[in-house]
């Protein structure tokens, strides 16, 4: 409770407050502790308890402790440290999972050591881990932050050539650097992708593709998105109707706007009823 109330200070005087009671730590206590230093950035304290508990007898540290401190390692954006404590727990028999591999790539991005995210990337695909959601979005974000699109490109290939069904923060990150630069088409490419693989993407990756196409007079796939998100049962965004709307003004295309005013219509009265039931 302390730990994720991020009370560090209060976590440290209740515990030493049990140990004088005769507790006996352990390997997930010490783990809680490292976990509410590195949150607060007190990553040094979290390295004194990993000193502490080598000196004690039956107490290990355990793959979720070494984690904790490459993750603590990141925040402070000492991607080094994070690297050499990836190493040691190789050498202490301690096999990394997909989330310690995930801790250190974000290691690399804090520190903007972009090259070695992406070899680290390699290394776990080398290694037969699958490259989960944190790991693209990890990458990505990165890329994000330097303003290389390239290696934004690049990442997203890699996860469409693999098959792989990204979350939504995933989608509508690359949505967004897509549309923001000029590349609606790859955010049609992205939303088709993701219909065919039975997904109902998110109604807020509508409204910026809905904005880009438009933008780019590619009102014909704006229309079919809007009205694809209909038919998988989702309500637009009033922003996303606002905006095709308007476009379809422009292009006189008048059967289509009474089209998405009865879509709408349609799926606020559901919106409705189904709040009515719920209640």
């Amino acid at each position: 409770g302390f730990k994720e109330a991020g009370h560090a200070q209060a976590l440290d005087l209740f515990y030493h407050d049990a140990v004088l009671r005769g507790f006996v730590p352990d390997a997930v206590s010490y783990c809680v502790r490292m976990d509410a230093y590195c949150k607060k950035g007190r990553f040094l304290d979290a390295l004194q308890l990993l000193d502490e508990m080598r000196k004690r007898e039956n107490c290990k540290p355990t793959l979720q402790v070494f984690t904790t401190l490459i993750y603590g390692a990141g925040i402070v954006r000492d991607a080094a440290r994070a690297r050499l404590l990836f190493d040691e727990m190789e050498q202490c028999g301690v096999t990394p999972d997909r989330g310690a591999h995930n801790a250190l790539m974000g290691a690399y991005v804090r520190a903007r050591d972009l090259q070695s995210g992406m070899a680290l990337m390699s290394e776990m695909e080398q290694k037969g881990f699958g490259l989960d959601d944190v790991t693209y979005n990890t990458m990505l974000c990165g890329f994000q932050r330097a303003g290389d699109l390239e290696g934004i490109w690049k990442i997203y290939s890699k996860m469409i050539g693999s098959g792989f069904m990204p979350r939504t923060r995933t989608t509508m990150l690359l949505m967004k650097v897509f549309c923001e630069n000029g590349r609606p088409d790859l955010g049609l490419e992205l939303w088709d992708y993701l219909i065919g693989k039975g997904c109902v993407p998110h109604r807020h990756a509508l409204d910026v593709l809905v904005t880009g196409l438009c933008c780019r007079d590619v009102v014909g796939e704006a229309y079919r998105c809007f009205r694809e998100l209909v038919e998988m049962g989702m309500a637009p965004t009033e922003r996303a109707f606002r905006v095709l709307e308007g476009f379809l003004k422009k292009k006189r295309e008048f059967g289509k706007i009474d089209e998405i005013r009865q879509m709408m219509k349609a799926t606020q009265l559901e919106e409705h009823q189904a709040e009515e039931e719920a209640a």
